[in-house]
C-alpha cells in the first residue's frame, strides 16, 4: 500500500484551481520530490494532505487514512512529521520549551540524536533566532517522535551549505531505514541530489511524474560542438535539436533523438571539439516553465488572496 495516495485531488478558490485533479502515489521507503516554483500549488497539496484545508473534490489517503475523515486523520498524524515552509512557533518561548511542547503531544525519543546533528540555541527565545536556527528547530520537532512519514516544505530554506548537506545525508539515511519523505522544493539541485522520484506541478496541475534518472534520460543529451568552419544552419540543424544556440563555429543544444543518429549526423562535419553530457534538472524544468515563472507567481498571489 502506498504511503500517500492522491486521487483527483482538487482545491478551488473561486475561479482559480490551486490543485487541479492531482493524482499520484508516494511509495513507502522513497524520497519523493514535489517540484515547482513558488505559487505552483505545492503548499496547497501539503495543506490538503494534512487536513488543514478541505478539498473541493477528489481525495487522498495518508498512511491509509482518508483525509476527509478528520478524526481518523488527526490520530494518524501522530505518525507524521511536518516541517512547514513558514514556521509558526510561539516567539516568546525558548527553543527548549517549544520542543517540550511537541514532546508532550507526540513523543521525543530521537530528540538527543537530532540535536547532535542540528544545533538551535535551545536556551534562547525563538524571537531571537535567525532563519537558519528556526529551520533547525523545525527539523528537530519534525523528526524527534520518529515518524513513519515526513512532509517537508522547502526544508533547506535558510540553512548554510554544511547544514544542508547534513540534512540531505540524514534524509537519505531515513529513506534507507524504510521511512518515507515527501519533499516540496523549488531548489532543483536539492531535488536532483536526494529524491528517487519527482512530480512537477505547474499552475496547480501535475505535468510530470518520473524517476529522477528516467526524467533525465528522457530529456535527451546536452551537446556543445565546435566546428573548424562557420556553421551552415541549413545543413547542420535537425528537428531533434532544441534550445539551439549557434555562434560562428560553435553550437549548443539539447538533442532529443537517437544518439546514434546524432553521431552519424555530426560525422558529416569537421569537428574541432565536442562535449555531450546529461542535462541537469534545471534545464528540464525550463521545458515545463520556460525562463519566466511570472505566471506561477500570479497564480500564487491569486490563491493567497482567495484563501484569506
Amino acid at each position: 500500500m502506498s504511503t500517500i495516495h492522491l486521487d483527483g485531488l482538487t482545491k478551488r478558490y473561486g475561479d482559480v484551481l490551486a490543485n487541479d485533479a492531482v493524482t499520484f502515489d508516494v511509495e513507502s521507503g522513497e524520497i519523493f520530490g514535489y517540484l515547482g516554483p513558488n505559487g505552483a500549488g505545492k503548499t496547497t497539496t501539503i495543506r490538503l494532505l494534512l487536513g488543514l484545508i478541505k478539498p473541493t473534490s477528489g481525495t487522498a489517503e495518508v498512511l491509509g487514512t482518508d483525509i476527509r475523515d478528520r478524526r481518523a486523520l488527526t490520530e494518524r498524524k501522530a505518525d507524521v512529521g511536518y516541517l512547514p515552509d513558514s514556521l509558526g512557533f510561539e516567539e516568546r518561548l525558548t527553543g527548549q520549551q517549544v520542543l517540550e511542547y511537541f514532546a508532550r503531544m507526540r513523543g521525543d525519543e530521537r530528540r538527543d540524536e537530532l540535536l547532535e546533528l542540528f544545533h538551535p540555541p535551545l536556551e534562547k527565545p525563538v524571537e531571537t533566532y535567525s532563519h537558519g536556527n528556526k529551520r533547525m528547530l523545525g527539523i528537530v520537532q519534525a523528526f524527534m517522535h520518529d515518524p513513519k512519514l515526513a512532509i517537508l516544505d522547502e526544508p533547506t530554506s535558510g540553512l548554510d551549505p554544511l547544514k544542508q548537506d547534513r540534512l540531505h545525508q540524514f534524509l537519505e539515511a531515513e529513506r534507507d531505514a524504510g521511512k518515507t519523505i515527501f519533499l516540496s522544493s523549488h531548489v532543483l539541485s536539492e531535488v536532483q541530489r536526494v529524491c528517487d522520484r519527482v512530480g512537477i506541478i505547474r499552475e496547480g496541475e501535475l505535468v510530470a511524474l518520473e524517476d529522477i534518472d528516467a526524467l533525465l534520460e528522457q530529456s535527451g543529451k546536452r551537446v556543445w560542438v565546435h566546428l573548424t568552419e562557420p556553421i551552415n544552419e541549413e545543413q547542420f540543424v535537425t528537428p531533434e535539436m532544441i534550445d539551439l544556440e549557434i555562434v560562428d563555429n560553435a553550437a549548443q543544444f539539447t538533442y532529443t533523438g537517437e544518439y546514434n543518429a546524432l553521431i552519424d549526423h555530426l560525422g558529416a562535419f569537421d569537428i574541432a571539439n565536442i562535449d555531450i553530457t546529461d542535462p541537469q534538472l534545471d534545464e528540464i524544468f525550463k521545458h515545463y516553465y520556460g525562463e519566466d515563472d511570472s505566471v506561477a507567481t500570479t497564480h500564487e498571489k491569486t490563491v493567497q488572496t482567495e484563501a484569506e
